[in-house]
């Protein structure tokens, strides 16, 4: 199977399984149902879903059974687009081609579908971990998965990279807090995704610590690329981004060092078929629009 091969058949699995959690949810709350899976369903790449289940590959054959947390990293990844979309913080219209959630469903139920889909990622979490932990060792790394994206994906990840993003002007944004803020706000989530694969899958205690400076890197590398890509209409907004303290082809070197860093440390794992991550590297590196 080649590598597109490979994605087709993983995020198809993984749309799979997030319809199946939907399935026969109704009652009188069913519109927030209907408006998380809007959000859910509504063209993203599963990047993260993706990077945990292959990162777990490596360290497991049974890796599919750990689907539930790579289904609850995408519901908070989904939950925190549909919370950036809203007036009070990035105020926009449109995502991937369609009307965002409050304007289809409303402020009040928009910011309830986000709340839902946190809450629903650590109810899956936490019901695997209850029902599937046959020994000691399986509690410890099932909560330890959970441990690490709850932080990650917190005020000491994620959203103290939206706190800082919103709080930009009072800040006085310099070049150390942007790259703060793209360590919070975009390669925490990516670092969860992979450290928690690394745990779940039985890696050691220096395979997640790889896996966790791999996913700051590869993140790191992603933002600073979507900033190249969005040079154009970040500048008509004077949106501060790495381009405001660097030239083109200085984010260019910096994308590549990053890119070289992440792949260095691939290659450490010697015994690891690291084929497909290195390709999903090269892929998310070197993307057009």
């Amino acid at each position: 199977m080649n590598f597109q091969e490979e994605i087709k058949t993983i995020k198809a699995i993984i749309e799979e399984e997030l319809k199946k959690v939907f399935h026969d949810k109704n009652g009188y709350q069913e519109k927030i149902f209907e408006s998380m899976k809007y959000s859910l369903f509504s063209g993203g790449k599963r990047l993260r879903p993706i990077l945990m289940l292959k990162t777990c590959e490596l360290f497991t054959q049974e890796f599919k059974k750990y689907i539930p947390y790579a289904l609850a990293i995408e519901m908070i990844h989904t939950y925190s687009l549909i919370h950036d979309d809203l007036p009070a913080m990035d105020d926009d219209d449109f995502r991937r081609g369609m009307l965002t959630n409050h304007k289809v469903f409303g402020e009040a139920i928009a910011i309830l579908s986000g709340d839902g889909l946190l809450n629903l990622a650590f109810e899956i979490m936490s019901d695997f971990t209850y029902n599937n932990s046959k020994t000691l060792e399986d509690y410890r790394r099932n909560i330890w998965a959970m441990n690490e994206i709850g932080k990650y994906s917190g005020v000491f990840g994620m959203i103290g990279g939206q706190v800082v993003d919103l709080l930009s002007n009072d800040l006085h944004m310099n070049e150390d807090k942007l790259m703060f803020m793209y360590k919070c706000k975009t390669a925490a989530l990516i670092q969860a995704s992979v450290v928690s694969g690394a745990i779940l899958g039985g890696g050691t205690d220096e395979d997640v610590e790889k896996m966790r400076e791999f996913g700051l890197y590869l993140g790191l590398a992603y933002q600073i690329k979507d900033d190249l890509l969005d040079v154009k209409k970040d500048s008509k907004i004077n949106k501060v981004t790495y381009l405001c303290f660097k030239s083109i082809n200085e984010a260019k070197m910096e994308i590549n060092l990053l890119s070289e860093k992440s792949i260095d440390i691939l290659n450490t794992f010697k015994d690891k078929n690291v084929s497909f991550l290195k390709e999903l590297v090269n892929k998310l590196i070197y993307r057009e629009y």
